[in-house]
């Protein structure tokens, strides 16, 4: 889908700004609102397979009933017709989100200039949102630092909940050949096996991230996906210490509880983990919760149920 394209009458497509496996991140200007935004569309030739358009659009729909300020804010949605006068045309759905500036923590952590402090802060910005989520009952499913967005005041957003999942749904486990569902080097070990991923599976991908924050690598790496998988299920990572001597055991405590095999021996939920988190960090950093966690909010009203702006959402394709 070229640039420069408006989607929905409304929403001129700008340069890319990220890709996935199965969609394509734009920014764009909204010529209603006349602000800028992020359009996130759907790659054209994968919107005819209906498992994947129906993936993409429940993003939208769980987004909608999140409201919070480390999780990325949906605006609308809608579709696009791409080659419309013909019988064969093909409807191209599209979300449209805050458009958040900063780089990604991938991006960050490949600079390797992140301070403990911010790293401890960035962790508990992740936590803030997952607690908030998964009590509104969303599973992300792909915690990774390609997909928390670091602000230039050093806010965090949790971004790209394409393959979540409503908790309460037990049949909304979605698969597709041959592709794990989740980033290899952050997947849980009950992902690995298949089965479904919780809210404590979050939890497990998110000890992954502390544990690249700290140590300045996953926990597992291989030379493939099969490999890497094979040792979130059947091995143990090695100590944060064979690191960074430098950080205290309490560290590799939290890293321990967060990378348990088993759901059941792991934090019950981000809160637990986010406590255990700055009781360790006392004393190591300054101020591990303070001014630079800007993002982290554990006691944020739940607000839920937002509604999609009906301006494109009711767009027949």
């Amino acid at each position: 889908m070229s640039p420069s394209r408006v989607l929905g009458g409304r929403y001129r497509l700008g340069e890319v700004i990220g890709r996935g496996g199965t969609s394509v991140v734009h920014s764009a200007h909204d010529l209603r609102a006349g602000r800028r935004v992020a359009v996130k569309v759907l790659r054209q030739e994968l919107a005819a397979d209906p498992q994947l358009a129906s993936r993409f659009r429940r993003e939208g729909q769980l987004l909608a009933g999140l409201r919070h300020p480390a999780i990325v804010t949906f605006l609308d949605a809608g579709w696009d017709a791409v080659d419309g006068s013909s019988p064969d045309r093909v409807c191209v759905p599209f979300l449209v989100m805050d458009h958040v500036p900063g780089r990604s923590l991938r991006e960050l952590l490949k600079q390797g200039d992140s301070t403990l402090e911010r790293s401890i802060s960035y962790q508990l910005g992740v936590l803030s949102a997952l607690e908030f989520s998964h009590r509104a009952g969303v599973v992300h499913r792909d915690i990774k630092p390609g997909n928390v967005i670091i602000t230039p005041d050093h806010t965090v957003t949790v971004v790209d909940f394409g393959i979540a999942r409503d908790g309460s749904d037990p049949a909304a486990t979605l698969t597709h050949a041959q592709a794990f569902l989740g980033t290899p080097a952050y997947l849980s070990p009950e992902q690995a096996r298949g089965a479904t991923a919780g809210a404590r599976s979050d939890l497990y991908s998110a000890g992954c991230l502390l544990y690249e924050l700290l140590a300045g690598r996953p926990p597992f790496v291989g030379d493939d996906p099969v490999s890497v998988a094979y040792q979130h299920v059947h091995e143990e990572p090695a100590t944060l210490s064979t690191h960074r001597p430098d950080l205290a055991p309490a560290l590799d405590a939290v890293l321990a509880k967060a990378l348990a095999k088993s759901p059941d021996d792991r934090f019950q939920d981000a809160r637990a983990f986010a406590r255990a988190l700055r009781s360790a960090a006392h004393g190591l950093t300054p101020h591990p919760g303070g001014a630079q966690a800007r993002a982290v909010v554990h006691d944020v009203p739940l607000t839920f149920g937002r509604g999609i702006d009906t301006g494109t959402a009711a767009l027949a394709c």
